[in-house]
């Protein structure tokens, strides 16, 4: 009979690997993009490099808790874990991975942990539209402004040949992402792991942990050994995405717009839709003067929401059917 510490480790394993596949693209994406001249092992070094850092320092100075707090609103209890971490608890991340197979920018936040706690999917959504929205307006203002620096001289479009100083910018905002993503998106992993304490101050143990994190690594072998997947071609349609100013400055604007939602709540929200939100609106600021005669940009910025859109729509149903499924089978 397969246990429920099985099923729990099952579902961060699951969970792990579609994540992998789909939120951390959109994430390591552009650096991908613009290091392809590199050896996949130096970047899988450097991104599993700062993965560590983060979840060791997270789970040090937090108390036992890697996620952040970001699991305060998800209490695990023991009492009813048998019942919650069984065959269902597999179907949002097996779900995530089809849809992520599809080449759909799924929210992970939303499939995953409204199975567990489905009261708070409108909390979530709410949140995760204001990011969306913020971060149409920042990268609209944003790239408008330096529109004209970046396409200044078309030809320095090449790692070679742009200045030297951009490699190792474009390192450090990508090392700022990834820790910024990590803090915000944990919480989709730990939330399969037992957690110990009190509702809001619940721990991970140092063995779980180290299961985890060891998982975790391993998995960032599949972002860099195959260049990034299916999501990495939505990144790569966007006009310059593999420029490594472009790369550079995409990091930042992406890792201050989480940075500014971590701060103003702990409760988790869809980095993907950030990331949609800051690529449409790079996508309006340099198309801005032909929008009205060239289609392609509200297409392209339509398409990828409907996208969005039909993997909140799966996470509504998972989060009201899997419940009185589980009621069912009890």
């Amino acid at each position: 009979m397969i246990t429920t510490e099985v099923y729990m480790f099952l579902g961060f394993l699951l969970s792990a690997y579609a994540i992998v596949a789909n939120d951390a693209i959109q994430t390591l994406g552009t650096f991908i993009a613009a290091n392809r001249n590199r050896s996949w092992v130096s970047l899988w070094l450097f991104a599993s490099g700062i993965l560590s850092a983060v979840l060791l320092y997270g789970w040090w100075t937090n108390g036992g808790d890697p996620a952040y707090g970001r699991l305060k609103q998800f209490y695990f209890d023991e009492s009813t874990a048998e019942q919650l971490y069984g065959p269902l608890c597999l179907v949002p991340p097996l779900a995530l991975l089809v849809l992520t197979r599809l080449g759909l920018p799924v929210s992970t936040t939303f499939l995953i942990l409204t199975f567990f706690v489905p009261k708070n999917l409108e909390k979530m959504v709410t949140k995760s539209l204001m990011g969306y929205g913020l971060a149409i307006v920042v990268g609209l203002i944003v790239f408008r402004l330096i529109k004209q620096y970046l396409q200044r001289g078309e030809a320095e479009r090449t790692t070679d040949t742009v200045a030297s100083w951009w490699v190792p910018f474009q390192w450090l905002t990508t090392g700022f992402l990834w820790s910024q993503w990590l803090i915000q998106d944990l919480a989709n992993l730990f939330i399969y792991f037992p957690r110990l304490g009190p509702q809001g101050a619940q721990v991970i143990s140092l063995n779980w942990l180290i299961a985890g994190l060891v998982t975790m690594v391993l998995m960032q072998v599949l972002i860099f050994r195959d260049g990034g997947g299916k999501i990495q071609e939505i990144v790569e349609q966007k006009s310059g995405a593999n420029d490594i100013r472009e790369a550079a400055l995409i990091n930042l604007v992406y890792g201050l717009v989480i940075l500014f939602f971590k701060e103003y709540s702990d409760l988790p929200m869809s980095t993907t839709w950030v990331f949609l939100g800051l690529l449409a609106g790079r996508e309006i600021a340099y198309k801005i003067d032909t929008l009205g005669e060239d289609r392609s940009t509200w297409r392209m910025i339509g398409s990828d929401l409907l996208k969005a859109t039909a993997g909140l729509v799966v996470s509504v149903i998972l989060a009201l059917g899997l419940p009185h499924l589980a009621s069912l089978l009890g």
